[in-house]
């Protein structure tokens, strides 16, 4: 019997994880590691790495740290999840079953990407997803935007504040409004409504263009992508009867990170915030604290 169980092992369960190791209490992350953080090669907008650091080596240090704490690992995917009583219990891929008083639930959003060859080796170096996060990596460079229908050129469109020099490519979205057309074509961006075979790259992997499936290159410095859909994964929370949004986030209280069940959290991107690295961090030792706080108040009705 868990403390605490931790569903998720990207940046806010690892943090989440870290100060509560730092409490001494019982924990188990369980992470299917398969989250967003295990394909960014570098983020580039976090407190003193300058040069960025990848998504790997974040996870890798927060876990030792984590573990040196005496908090425990799984890799396994939670599948079904039920309370009986005061007891959460949680069921694995693998069959096998885990059990706590408290969760704190940090699955994160998976981002949809087509099977398009060479995108995933250029992502968070030369291909990028979020524009608060890189979009400071694309001043004045020539731009491809690789997405999908309406979201695609919303991703366009938001980066005109970095760059002038943009192209989108419809890779397999529904065809663009007239409005829509008519403000990237206002805006100078060049519009492209067909299929990408594949990435172009050079020695690094590095992002220098894209291929169509009409044989077409087209040349760029740096790429986006924005295809839209991406799954928020809160198929747990829906089961532990925890409020969601119509897109499926979680609300929380601002202050604890609690959802209205009393005993469950949530932090990082499955939250109603912008998704960044460093929210997810502090949402993680912000939820930890009160996962404390829980716990102690517990034991004082004991006594």
């Amino acid at each position: 019997m868990y403390e605490c169980i931790i569903v998720g092992g990207g940046i806010a369960g690892l943090q989440a994880a870290i100060q509560l190791g730092r409490y001494r209490h019982r924990v188990l992350v369980i992470d299917s590691n398969s989250g967003r953080s295990t394909l960014c090669r570098a983020y580039h907008n976090l407190l003193g790495w300058p040069e960025g650091i990848s998504g790997e080596v974040l996870r890798e240090r927060g876990r030792q740290q984590a573990e040196a704490l005496d908090v425990r690992f799984i890799t396994d995917e939670v599948v079904a999840a039920s309370k009986q009583g005061e007891t959460f219990r949680l069921i694995g891929k693998t069959g096998e079953v885990y059990e706590a008083k408290r969760i704190l639930l940090a699955t994160g959003v998976k981002d949809r990407i087509p099977p398009i060859p060479n995108l995933i080796p250029c992502l968070g170096t030369s291909i990028y997803v979020c524009p608060d996060c890189d979009g400071y990596e694309v001043t004045n460079k020539k731009v491809i935007v690789l997405g999908a229908g309406k979201t695609g050129a919303n991703m366009a469109l938001t980066l005109l504040y970095w760059t002038r020099d943009i192209t989108y490519v419809n890779h397999e979205g529904e065809p663009l409004s007239e409005e829509i057309e008519r403000k990237l074509q206002e805006q100078g961006i060049v519009y492209i409504y067909e299929p990408i075979e594949s990435v172009l790259v050079k020695q690094g992997p590095l992002f220098c263009g894209v291929r169509l499936q009409s044989g077409t290159e087209l040349s760029g410095e740096r790429g986006f992508i924005a295809f839209g859909n991406n799954q928020v994964n809160t198929d747990l929370a829906k089961q532990l009867g925890v409020e969601r949004l119509e897109n499926k986030h979680i609300p929380t209280d601002a202050r604890t990170k609690q959802t209205n069940v009393p005993t469950i959290w949530a932090a990082g991107d499955i939250g109603v915030h912008s998704e960044q690295v460093a929210i997810a961090m502090g949402e993680g030792a912000q939820a930890a604290i009160w996962i404390h706080k829980s716990i102690m108040a517990e034991k004082k009705k004991r006594t």
